[in-house]
């Protein structure tokens, strides 16, 4: 084994005679060969037991056995009789001869790994691959590539370390230090192994950059109170999470065991750890695909149409929404699980909007379709608009996540352009209005509206009406167009809500002023971009 030097020979002898994996002892001698890890676990432990041969065939002084330092607790204790209780108090095992590294080989391709609890030898079968894809096939997704994640028990990073510091004493005996960063780590390991047959089964490359994840989700139930022991030694790092179902999560466990001082551990953990009886479980294995996001402009046509579903206290007011009428065509197409919608500004479920529309995006959570064509785009904004005559969409587009900001960017100083069909108490004629074409870029001060108090922080906001607009209708009407700063209440300055907002048409006429309809006449945002018809 080409990658393996003389001064692996003493870990190769030690976790062998310990009941570790061959591809967890290349780890531990910090073998970065991928092709290596890839071997059949049969081949690796013949290849092992070939390298332990050969040192005693060869005589290499580096493999003569060498009197470990009894442990702390062992000095100030009385030292007991027997294998199991030394190792069990912290000393290190000593390397075998190399017959009894050779017997050792022997008698290990049954047992499981007691360092990567079988991660590293039956979940890397070809069998465990099939198993994986076929449930890919079946989830149906479309996707060009791939990324795998795997979540691992937390106690096997307790074992690691237990056999690190193993390796690591046997290691210092001889000269040569070991750090903890130089070991292969068991996720990548395995990735090595796991990524080259996924990539031939499923037909796409793995990239990790890929937005298709296919994740693997790992227990060992035999051995899932071993890490408990570190919350008495380290309360700190195990602090309780509304959305995690334990306090023992890997990154808690790694920082406990960063935490812990050497002696402390190995009062509480064998060293090695010992072999367990039964395979890791394959708890879940998942797809999921990355967000699609999906932009357009929308009309509402409806005086009785929220933007999005209106319950109150759990009740439904309305039967629809804009929202839900766009939605539940996305969904469909795209088979997703879930979305979430956003907009620029709303209005209210009284006030149309009109002209160019208002911009909206929507993303689509865990999509199984995420190819459209544009001309497939433009058949489901048909089947959209076909569905209701409530609302209409247009330039419906694909859009990644970063466009979406676009929407959001300096949306207050954005403009938008409204038509309000206002009534007066006192009975008015058409040069009673006239002034209020000359008003440019009037200020108001607008404290935050009763009717939206519940769902807002009380503040006082200054807004802008940059133009207005008058046409007389009777004595008691005029409609009014406006060109406002986004984020204004526009029937706020109209009433005045109760001497809220300051100015308003009310106090501008001397006369008691209301609102009997409202239409957005145009949202000046430059996106999504205008796609031909």
């Amino acid at each position: 084994m080409s990658s393996l030097t003389e001064k692996d020979r003493p870990i190769v002898q030690l976790l062998l005679n310990t009941g570790t994996c061959p591809r967890c002892i290349l780890r531990f001698c910090c073998v970065g060969s991928q092709m290596l890890y890839r071997q059949p676990h049969k081949d690796l432990m013949e290849d092992l037991q070939a390298f332990l041969r050969s040192s005693q065939e060869e005589g290499d002084p580096a493999f003569v056995d060498v009197a470990d330092p009894p442990c702390k607790r062992m000095r100030l204790g009385a030292r007991e009789e027997g294998a199991d209780d030394l190792t069990h108090n912290g000393a290190v095992p000593q390397p075998p001869s190399a017959q009894e590294g050779s017997a050792a080989v022997e008698s290990s391709p049954g047992k499981v790994c007691n360092v990567c609890l079988g991660v590293l030898q039956e979940f890397c079968q070809a069998d465990f691959v099939k198993k994986v894809c076929q449930k890919v096939n079946s989830a149906d997704y479309q996707f060009t590539s791939f990324v795998f994640s795997v979540s691992l028990p937390p106690q096997l990073s307790v074992r690691e370390h237990a056999a690190w510091l193993g390796v690591k004493q046997q290691m210092r005996n001889l000269g040569f230090p070991l750090a903890k960063d130089d070991i292969v780590q068991l996720k990548e390991a395995y990735k090595w192994i796991i990524h080259p047959q996924l990539s031939e089964e499923l037909g796409v490359p793995a990239d990790g950059k890929s937005l298709f994840e296919v994740s693997v989700v790992f227990a060992h139930p035999e051995t899932e109170e071993e890490c408990h022991f570190l919350a008495t030694a380290c309360p700190d790092c195990f602090k309780p999470a509304k959305n995690k179902q334990s306090v023992f999560t890997r990154m808690a466990v790694i920082k406990a065991l960063e935490k812990i001082k050497e002696e402390d551990f190995l009062k509480h953990f064998p060293c090695p750890p010992s072999s367990p009886k039964n395979l890791c479980d394959a708890l879940e294995i998942q797809c999921t695909n990355g967000a699609v996001f999906v932009a357009g402009r929308y009309n509402k046509y409806s005086r009785n149409l929220p933007q999005t579903p209106w319950i109150i206290d759990g009740e439904r007011k309305l039967e629809s929404s804009v929202e839900e009428l766009i939605s539940e065509h996305l969904m469909a197409e795209f088979k997703a699980d879930s979305f979430n919608f956003s907009s620029s500004g709303r209005e209210d479920v009284d006030v149309r909007t009109l002209g160019n529309g208002r911009p909206f995006a929507m993303e689509l959570v865990n999509p199984h379709r995420i190819h459209f064509t544009a001309e497939e785009m433009k058949r489901l904004q048909q089947a959209i608009n076909d569905s209701s005559d409530k609302i209409q969409v247009r330039d419906l587009q694909l859009v990644t996540r970063e466009a979406i900001g676009r929407m959001k960017e300096g949306e207050e100083e954005k403009t938008k352009t409204y038509s309000a069909l206002i009534w007066t108490d006192k009975a008015i004629q058409r040069e009673d209005i006239a002034f209020l074409d000359e008003i440019k870029e009037l200020k108001l001060e607008q404290k935050t509206p009763l009717r939206v108090l519940h769902r807002r922080p009380l503040a006082v906001r200054p807004r802008l009406i940059h133009t207005m607009k008058s046409e007389y209708i009777d004595e008691h009407h005029f409609r009014l167009h406006l060109k406002t700063q986004a984020g204004t209440y526009i029937k706020e300055f109209v009433h005045g809500d109760f001497g809220r907002t300051k100015p308003n048409i009310g106090s501008l006429l001397n006369s008691t002023a209301d609102i009997l309809e409202l239409d957005v006449e145009s949202v000046d945002v430059d996106w999504p971009p205008t796609l031909a018809d």
